[in-house]
């Protein structure tokens, strides 16, 4: 096998459409699928099962699809460091980042270590904010920005860098654009749960914020005299949450730092959720520096320096 029928493979499984994979790769359809036929004689298994209306990846095919994106950037980064001989930084720097992310959180970091280390090179990948220390755990990404949990992370090194609150929004025309929300309880008032019992919302599909509103629900709904909010939609990301909120189906529950930082925040109502949710700690996690192999311990060292001197 070769990086380009590995690029190809990569573009399959990104897509999980033939003709869309090959126009990406610069092949036919069909050539494509001799090109994955090889490569499942080569490795003796198959990797992709496929009918007239679907493509997926086998459990080995998930395999060689981690194999594949690693020799990539492998290769990528080996062509880097091969072109200078000084001890300059240099090389790839795999970043996973939400969309909001990278225009409110990265930004000050990229430019102190573009300013820093000027011939190491950014690969980002953007997607939902629950797989961000994931991707550095599997190897995917060098650093993440992620929510930290209480505590930090066992196993990663965690640097805060924003603490911002968790809110419900939803449209300002819709049903629930003008609810009477009281959010601390008060002699004779009505406790938050009581506000939005049966209410429907619309939820990030795993994550911090989403265990933090299963623990709430857990403690107090457990009574008959409750009904339990309804569970409208689930997203993977805040973007499409926010684009749900905006429909007015429910009320969206997302880190007041995304409201901040989009263009879709006009026509929403915005209710707090108090202190029962906490503070939404938002940062970059990266692997500790004995976790990794001594040839990589310079770039987390400067990794962690940039984090420290950008938001210290």
């Amino acid at each position: 096998m070769d990086f380009h029928e590995l690029e190809a493979f990569l573009a399959l499984s990104d897509t999980l459409h033939f003709a869309r994979a090959a126009d990406k790769v610069h092949l036919s359809p069909s050539a494509l699928s001799r090109l994955i036929a090889r490569l499942e004689d080569e490795t003796g298994t198959a990797l992709v099962t496929r009918d007239p209306r679907s493509v997926a990846l086998t459990a080995d095919g998930e395999h060689f699809r981690d194999f594949a994106r690693e020799s990539l950037h492998r290769k990528e980064d080996l062509a880097l460091r091969l072109s200078s001989t000084d001890s300059r930084l240099r090389g790839i720097v795999r970043v996973y980042a939400s969309v909001t992310a990278c225009y409110s959180i990265l930004p000050p970091f990229v430019a102190a270590l573009s300013a820093r280390h000027p011939e190491l090179r950014l690969s980002v990948e953007t997607g939902d904010p629950a797989g961000a220390s994931a991707a550095v755990r599997e190897g995917r990404a060098e650093i993440a920005v992620s929510a930290i949990p209480p505590g930090g992370f066992a196993d990663l090194e965690a640097h805060s860098v924003r603490k911002t609150p968790l809110v419900l929004a939803t449209s300002s025309t819709g049903a629930y654009g003008s609810l009477d929300l009281e959010l601390a309880p008060s002699p004779g008032g009505a406790h938050l749960e009581r506000r939005i019992s049966g209410l429907p919302f619309i939820l990030p599909r795993s994550g911090l914020a989403r265990q933090r509103f299963d623990l709430w629900i857990k403690k107090n709904f457990d009574r008959e005299d409750l009904e339990r909010p309804l569970i409208a939609a689930e997203t993977a990301g805040n973007e499409a949450l926010l684009a749900l909120a905006r429909l007015g189906i429910g009320l969206g529950l997302v880190p007041q730092l995304v409201l901040d930082n989009t263009p879709f925040a006009d026509g929403l109502t915005v209710y707090a959720t108090g202190p029962d949710f906490g503070d939404y700690d938002i940062g970059l996690v990266c692997r500790r520096r004995e976790d990794v192999p001594a040839r990589s311990r310079a770039l987390v060292d400067a990794l962690s320096e940039t984090i420290v001197a950008t938001y210290t």
